[in-house]
């Protein structure tokens, strides 16, 4: 199994993951409020050259373009019954790019709704939801599951349950804030904790925050877990800058923390908003494991 020769892989030495999908494919034309999941059917070539670019820059590692793509948040689009065909794509696409040269991890993430109490969706129906997603991602090739972006540990638990019953590895990734929690107050030790014990295969965080502020957010996650751990920042803070959102992390200062996570205990290192093939590339020149 793929999944599997990933996770010992990681265990040997630092994997390099992928960066960005969505301002990436902001940059090739996606409008605000389309939907970027909708791309692995009408403009499979732009998703199919994303992947192309992370994977010539160094990835190891290529997440597919399905991070909203659940029946619920589909149903924003009207596109619910479509989960199966959409998710199934994004894979069958990564796949025919990575061939022997990457692996593809089949992207997950949350809902847009809050669990009981806080919300009216119950864990049932939330397994439910990322079970269907997970099992068409897993059918059609996908090596690991990532549920990422996560503020509510419950939501992520009922992610990874139905993940599970894939029969191939999960990892789990939640975003913190600069407080060094989730926006639900979630800390890292008890993220990695929890979630290591709910049988994830690796534990880490990814976006909310730029290199230097997951640093120590990764460093708190391998106290208190042997999972593989995964960091994936922001290429910085976004902010708005005449109208457009502006990340201030270049590729070289990416690099600069490459080491860093390596030396925290961190497996694999990819990055998330505002990054591109060339930050990247700088990771990979700077971890010399290529």
């Amino acid at each position: 199994m793929r999944g599997n020769e990933l996770v010992e892989l990681a265990r040997l030495r630092p994997v390099i993951a992928d960066g960005a999908m969505g301002t990436m494919l902001q940059q090739k034309g996606l409008e605000p409020g389309a939907c970027p999941e909708l791309w692995n059917i009408e403009h499979a070539d732009v998703v199919r050259a994303i992947y192309e670019a992370y994977i010539a820059a160094g990835s190891e590692v290529i997440s597919t373009n399905t991070f909203g793509g659940n029946r619920i948040k589909l149903r924003t689009y009207g596109l619910e019954n479509h989960a199966v065909e959409i998710n199934s794509a994004s894979v069958r696409i990564a796949k025919g790019v990575a061939g022997e040269q990457a692996y593809v991890m089949g992207s997950i993430g949350p809902t847009g709704h809050f669990l009981e109490p806080l919300g009216d969706l119950t864990f049932d129906e939330a397994f439910s939801v990322f079970h269907e997603q997970a099992l068409a991602m897993a059918q059609a090739g996908a090596d690991v599951i990532l549920l990422e972006t996560f503020s509510d540990i419950l939501e992520v638990k009922a992610g990874l349950a139905a993940a599970l019953k894939t029969g191939i590895p999960c990892f789990c990734t939640m975003a913190f804030d600069s407080s060094g929690r989730t926006m639900m107050g979630v800390s890292p030790a008890r993220a990695a904790t929890e979630l290591t014990e709910a049988g994830a295969t690796g534990v880490g965080a990814n976006c909310g925050t730029g290199p230097a502020e997951m640093l120590d957010i990764v460093r708190q996650m391998r106290a208190v877990t042997k999972a593989i751990l995964i960091a994936q920042p922001n290429a910085g803070v976004p902010r708005i800058d005449k109208g457009q959102v502006i990340y201030d992390v270049s590729p070289e200062e990416m690099a600069e923390y490459a080491q860093k996570f390596v030396d925290a205990g961190v497996n694999i290192i990819g990055a998330c908003c505002g990054s591109t093939p060339e930050h990247i590339k700088a990771i990979r020149k700077a971890l010399a494991v290529l």
